[in-house]
């Protein structure tokens, strides 16, 4: 078995480990102490460790850019597109998969297959496409959680400086923030990871180490099964898979590419995981509207359930894309073959509600109702 379907099982193994646990697991505090090492500390260090590592060479600065205008594009897609297939604008299953569909995790569901298949010198492309995800998963995608929840909860005007001020005041002290803009400081000054002192880099590693077996382990505990969402959430991951090999398609077919390697790379790299950091954001936003009952709605900005599982299903979804696209790339290389793939899963996604449609002769896509199950991360 090769290296990379051994990394594989093993991510999966711990979600699997995560699941087993939620007999033991019932508190909510002990839930949300499993968060706060997440988001406070081993997610701070590996976005630290990750700002540090990186050594910028100017001729691949549009990597950022290209991996930007997909997040930008998704968000159009599922924001314009969804609707038709009934997804309700303005709800918080639209306003969940608007922030969850564009996102990628590329460090665990794409990274360690690119560096058994195509490379370390492709890995090193791969993370410096991130930054340009980076940008939309930590401040764009936060962005766009708290005007929605501003929005939707029509907070008074004349308290809504007074919230901005809040707000602003939060994301100061908030540790992910902190670490940005610390290593962006010791990056203008020539300082990088290799330059610090000894102890205090092993230190950071050791804690960034962290990040993606308690990630795991927290979708396992957390997730919610709702046959008929995860449905759903297998429908609209086809989607994300059609628009992405869409997108690629376009890419490759517009931008020469200097080897069948980076072709290969502009099909896989958008198609890794959603990103946890979306739904860091959305149990902000819970846990804003739980302390501010009196001021805000009934509405909840963001389904959380939803969310999670979303993270759950992702993750094998896109594994087994990205193993299937490296482990025939003698097709892939060929300039087409993502456009043709891209049609392919749209189809796969269109076919079923219009006969779906035909016999019941009303097109509901989608049952978005509510489930009526226990919110897992409602005290989030």
């Amino acid at each position: 078995m090769s290296i990379a379907l051994h990394k594989t099982f093993s991510l999966l193994l711990l979600i699997l480990i995560g699941i087993l646990l939620k007999r033991k697991i019932l508190k909510e505090d002990h839930k949300n102490g499993l968060k706060i090492m997440i988001l406070d500390l081993a997610l701070p260090a590996m976005i630290f460790v990750a700002l540090l590592s990186i050594e910028v060479n100017h001729d691949l600065l549009i990597l950022p850019l290209l991996a930007l205008a997909f997040n930008g594009l998704m968000i159009l897609a599922t924001r314009y597109l969804l609707p038709l297939f009934g997804v309700e604008n303005n709800t918080p299953t639209m306003r969940t998969l608007l922030l969850l569909l564009p996102s990628l995790a590329p460090g665990l569901s794409c990274f360690p297959f690119i560096v058994e298949f195509l490379g370390d010198e492709y890995l090193a492309w791969a993370a410096l496409a991130d930054i340009g995800n980076k940008v939309f998963v930590l401040i764009i995608a936060y962005l766009l959680a708290t005007a929605w929840y501003y929005k939707i909860n029509q907070l008074p005007v004349n308290s809504s400086w007074a919230k901005i001020k809040g707000l602003l005041m939060a994301m100061v002290k908030e540790p992910i923030n902190l670490v940005i803009v610390t290593a962006l400081v010791l990056l203008s000054f020539g300082v990088n990871l290799e330059t610090l002192p000894t102890f205090l880099r092993e230190s950071i590693l050791m804690v960034k180490n962290m990040m993606t077996p308690l990630v795991l382990l927290y979708i396992g505990i957390a997730v919610v099964f709702n046959w008929s969402q995860i449905k759903m959430i297998w429908s609209v991951l086809v989607f994300r898979a059609g628009i992405t090999f869409l997108f690629s398609g376009l890419l490759i077919a517009l931008i020469p590419m200097p080897s069948e390697a980076a072709i290969i790379l502009a099909i896989v790299f958008p198609l890794s995981a959603c990103s946890f950091w979306p739904f860091a954001h959305m149990s902000a936003i819970r846990a804003m509207e739980s302390l501010g009952k009196d001021e805000v709605k009934n509405e909840s900005t963001f389904d959380l359930t939803l969310g999670i599982n979303i993270l759950a299903i992702s993750l094998p979804f896109s594994t087994l894309l990205i193993l299937g696209v490296l482990s025939s790339a003698s097709y892939f290389v060929k300039p087409y073959s993502a456009l043709l793939m891209g049609g392919l899963f749209l189809l796969i996604f269109i076919l079923p509600k219009l006969y779906q449609m035909i016999l019941s002769k009303e097109f509901t896509f989608f049952d978005v109702s509510e489930p009526k199950v226990k919110d897992s991360t409602a005290n989030d």
